[in-house]
């Protein structure tokens, strides 16, 4: 998948002098730090009959490890008055077409049955809405950018404005 999809380089971070129109983190929700937390709790199972030291300290490093790996890997979102930022994938607002959002039923058909290939993902398995971004630029294969966002309507509401 292109990074971007304009043919000149877009920066992966809003420019200084760019106002964030719209910022959001898409966070792990509680349950995933939970289960972050049981499969740190395996190690004890693991080392426990070395010692039970062993065994809690390698469920610390465990969690420890997983918890920066998922604050590492969190996607944010950010649209500027001149770029949209989705994760990794960057584009001018000027390329950025139809923008919908979907919840429920109708957010897993698109994450699903009606999925273009060609499309850019960001998805989060924790966050049920997502937001349908329309690419207009004529020199990307991409057709639309497909988020989880928290906060479907305040991200369309910001897309909409120009």
């Amino acid at each position: 998948m292109p990074e971007s999809s304009s043919s000149a380089p877009v920066p992966p971070k809003p420019s200084t002098g760019a106002a964030v129109i719209y910022r959001e983190k898409l966070w792990p929700n509680v349950w995933i730090w939970i289960i972050a937390a049981g499969v740190a709790g395996a190690g004890i199972l693991v080392f426990a009959p070395i010692s039970t030291e062993a065994g809690f300290t390698a469920a610390a490093v465990l969690f420890v490890i997983m918890a920066v790996l998922l604050i590492l890997s969190t996607p944010a979102i950010i649209v500027t008055g001149d770029s949209l930022t989705v994760g990794r994938a960057s584009i001018e607002r000027r390329y950025v077409g139809e923008v919908e959002s979907f919840r429920g039923a109708e957010a897993t058909a698109e994450r699903g049955t009606r999925l273009n290939a060609l499309a850019y993902l960001c998805i989060r398995g924790w966050i049920d809405p997502v937001v349908k971004i329309g690419i207009t630029d004529p020199s990307d294969q991409t057709p639309y950018w497909l988020t989880s966002t928290r906060r479907p309507d305040e991200l369309t509401a910001a897309l909409s404005r120009r």
